[in-house]
């Protein structure tokens, strides 16, 4: 979870975009997503989606498993 928690942070940071940004984006609390950037919870399925499109980056590399962005 680390890894995710990290890049999401990262991600989030590089679109000059704040936590409050996010979590209205999502339809979720603020808390809900500062969850997923301390690494104690992951995004269920739909939110994890639509991080991906967001970012423009594939779900395998929000969740560490691939370092490719694509």
């Amino acid at each position: 979870m680390e890894k995710f928690a990290q890049r999401v942070k990262e991600l989030r940071q590089e679109k000059k975009r704040t936590q409050a940004n996010m979590a209205e984006l999502l339809g979720i609390k603020l808390r809900a997503y500062q969850y997923y950037e301390s690494g104690t919870h992951y995004p269920e399925v739909p939110n994890l989606l639509k991080l991906a499109d967001y970012f423009g980056v594939t779900t395998d590399y929000l969740l560490g498993r691939s370092d490719s962005r694509t």
